[in-house]
């Protein structure tokens, strides 16, 4: 079913040229230091304006980081090289590309106060958790790229998978974490590069395979084939263990958050004018703000209501707008 599939977008009068897709993906075929040139310069200048628009959070700003950045292009290329059986150095440019975004982002940091709140920054936090639906939306992207690689016809949708796929931002907010000296942040944003960096590799390599750009079967290495099907088979799997965990993880928290604002407005609604205003979680411990005339009620009913709603060992905060703050203990003690 899916040769089918693939067979009626990949349709072969429209196919380009192998050596063609290599010209564009190979930074070392053809006129190398024009392009080596030309993919350093925009990398750089798309790091600044995506360092840019992720400290002013703006959301405008960093799809034009997107729009310009090149880095799926070498990406491509491990993929067409995968299938072609042939070393580009796409390996190489990808990961010190990666360590210079990276390092804009730490550069950038260090303008920005150590008060500054990251999660605050709603381009910061969407790319510090990344869940399984990143995945799947990375390989529909990836897919959807080599595709308009592939054919003559359709690569105008190619700025359309610039904006789609997250490259260049997700390093930069993990240079702007580190920076601030947020590691576990900053991993999240690995984690986020990582996963659509597999799934356009992954997504390519069907593509290109299908294409007909691979080897011919008798002069294959089908050890050297096997062997790079191994790793990125961990580490797709590997990937995908942590961002499986990740996602349930939020739909957990979610679960407890609700639990917990219904047992706080269970707790003040005996008092006159009293409200929930904010429950989240930060680390292990749970925030709830509440508006009160005065001194909130006793803690105690609301620590045994949430015992049995939510996991032992979560400490509780009860915070008013009136500035007044209360370590309530934890719950299940």
């Amino acid at each position: 079913m899916l040769s089918g599939i693939l067979e009626r977008v990949l349709v072969a009068s429209q196919l380009r040229t192998s050596d063609d897709l290599v010209q564009d993906l190979d930074l070392s075929a053809g006129d190398s230091r024009a392009k080596s040139s030309a993919f350093w310069t925009m990398l750089t200048l798309s790091a600044i304006i995506a360092a840019g628009g992720v400290l002013t959070d703006s959301t405008a700003t960093v799809i034009g980081a997107m729009i310009i950045a090149p880095l799926s292009t070498p990406i491509m290329g491990i993929a067409l090289g995968i299938v072609r059986q042939s070393r580009t150095g796409a390996v190489k440019t990808v990961f010190l590309g990666c360590l210079l975004v990276i390092g804009v982002g730490v550069v950038f940091a260090a303008v920005i106060p150590a008060s500054y709140d990251l999660l605050d920054n709603s381009e910061v936090a969407g790319r510090t958790s990344p869940g399984l639906l990143d995945l799947v939306s990375a390989l529909a992207t990836g897919a959807a790229g080599a595709v308009a690689l592939s054919r003559r016809d359709v690569a105008a949708v190619l700025p359309g998978v610039a904006i789609a796929i997250s490259l260049v931002p997700p390093l930069v907010v993990a240079g702007v974490c580190l920076g601030q000296g947020a590691a576990l942040l900053a991993a999240g944003a690995g984690v986020l590069f990582l996963s659509n960096l597999l799934a356009l590799v992954f997504a390519g390599m069907l593509i290109f395979a299908a294409a007909g750009y691979g080897t011919p079967a008798q002069t294959r290495d089908q050890r050297a084939e096997r062997r790079a099907r191994l790793v990125l088979g961990g580490l797709f799997a590997a990937v995908f263990t942590v961002l499986a965990a990740h996602s349930v993880a939020t739909v957990l928290l979610s679960v407890w958050t609700e639990r917990a604002e219904a047992a706080a407005d269970r707790w003040v609604a005996h008092r006159p004018n009293a409200s929930v205003t904010h429950v989240y979680t930060a680390s292990t411990t749970l925030h709830i703000e509440v508006r009160v005339q005065g001194s909130p009620p006793p803690v105690a009913p609301l620590l045994a209501d949430l015992r049995a709603e939510l996991p032992d060992g979560l400490g509780l905060v009860v915070e008013t707008t009136y500035g007044a703050r209360i370590d309530a203990g934890t719950v299940g003690d």
